[in-house]
């Protein structure tokens, strides 16, 4: 039965707290003091919990109703009415003006553990330059688009475009940051698509045609260099890892390689361009390489040992076989990881496998973290398929070459 306004101004304290019930899960407690507070008893996530909505008679009963009715909306929207008046009572904390310099150095001390020491030092020293300067001072969440796009424009004007581009990033992640944490409500940025030169595309490293595949691959076999060279570039080609990652490779990094279905390479993350760790499924053909080079090179703590000062092999030794092998000028080791991307792509694998086999990363960190065997059965279902195609393109080649010598003959 419903509560009455008579009962509730007539309940008397007692020697220990009661409570007066009226519908929908909405009462009033009434204290030994003689205090009288409504709360709404309701179910979230399969918990008990309660929800203050004020006192009597303040809060007369017809208002705790309609309290009790919009709470219960916000239930039906799956929403728990308790939590977010908690998150809203946290944001009306954030004193308006804070700074934007402020939240960039929280974002930049918050971030900096994921980059080299010179890289988080440059992002510092690019923003004081630029942005603080005009933008600083300003209470982050009054800033508009137009203030962004007159300061990003003064720096265009220098023609440092690529450097510009950076900032406009960086400013985005900040105001990203600044709505995570509740310092503001909107990314400026977002608003600047288009207005804004673009630095220029970056040169390709040069990349074998598809046509070329089968011919550098049988070159590739016979080559009369070092074994470990040549082992090394079948490895290029069949993980698509950047050359740094390649040479300095340890054994110990390698997982099951007696089982091709299980085999993986853990390239740790000082060794890779975004400081985090990349996973490699190994396919049987690069387990295969990597069984010959192990009979050359197993008694070392590298794949390719060498008696240089870094160790292990020199950055142009691939590029000189390339030349060696005749395509001087026609790729790069580099060029093999455009040449599966293109590949890959045109074969209609999802260009998020790809991108992440590659280790390209412009993850947002506002989402969530990085996770560094993201997709693996699908990258390694690609890298099987990669070295399956590769074969096929050899074996292609090598008819063809077969039918011309007995056409000739």
């Amino acid at each position: 039965m419903a509560l009455s306004d008579a009962q509730s101004r007539a309940a008397k304290p007692k020697s220990k707290p009661y409570k007066l019930f009226d519908t929908g899960g909405l009462y009033l407690l009434v204290t030994p003091a003689g205090g009288k507070l409504w709360r709404l008893k309701y179910r979230f996530d399969g918990k008990e919990k309660l929800l203050a909505i004020g006192a009597f008679p303040e809060v007369g009963i017809s208002d705790a109703r309609k309290k009790r009715n919009t709470a219960r909306e916000k239930l039906d929207d799956g929403i728990d009415p308790a939590a977010e008046r908690k998150e809203k009572k946290r944001a009306s904390a954030v004193p308006s003006s804070l700074s934007f310099k402020a939240v960039a150095l929280e974002w930049h001390e918050n971030r900096k553990h994921e980059w080299t020491a010179a890289y988080a030092e440059q992002i510092l020293s690019r923003l004081d330059a630029d942005i603080f300067p005009k933008v600083g001072a300003l209470p982050i969440r009054a800033i508009t688009p137009k203030q962004v796009l007159d300061v990003l424009k003064e720096v265009e004007a220098r023609g440092v475009l690529e450097t510009n581009r950076r900032l406009k990033q960086y400013c985005s992640a900040i105001f990203r940051f600044g709505i995570a944490s509740t310092y503001c409500e909107h990314d400026p940025v977002a608003s600047l698509r288009g207005a804004l030169k673009a630095p220029p595309r970056p040169k390709h490293h040069k990349a074998l045609k598809r046509s070329q595949v089968g011919d550098f691959l049988l070159r590739l076999d016979g080559y009369d260099g070092d074994k470990e060279t040549a082992h090394a570039l079948s490895l290029a080609l069949l993980t698509v890892v950047r050359t740094k990652e390649l040479r300095s490779a340890e054994w110990t990094e390698f997982e099951n390689t007696e089982n091709a279905k299980q085999a993986l390479w853990r390239v740790p993350a000082d060794r890779m361009k975004m400081r985090e760790e990349h996973l490699v499924p190994l396919s049987r053909q690069a387990v295969a390489v990597l069984n010959e080079l192990k009979k050359i090179t197993g008694h070392s703590r590298f794949l390719f040992p060498s008696g240089s000062r870094e160790g292990v092999m020199s950055n142009n030794t691939m590029l000189f076989a390339l030349y060696r092998l005749g395509f001087h000028g026609r790729t790069t080791t580099h060029g093999f990881r455009r040449l599966f991307s293109t590949e890959a792509n045109e074969h209609g694998f999802d260009e998020d496998w790809v991108e992440r086999q590659l280790a390209h990363d412009e993850r947002d960190r506002v989402r969530g973290a990085y996770n560094a065997a993201q997709y693996l059965p699908q990258r390694r279902k690609l890298l099987q398929w990669w070295a399956n195609e590769l074969d096929a393109l050899r074996e292609g080649e090598l008819k063809r070459l077969e039918k011309q010598s007995r056409s000739s003959g």
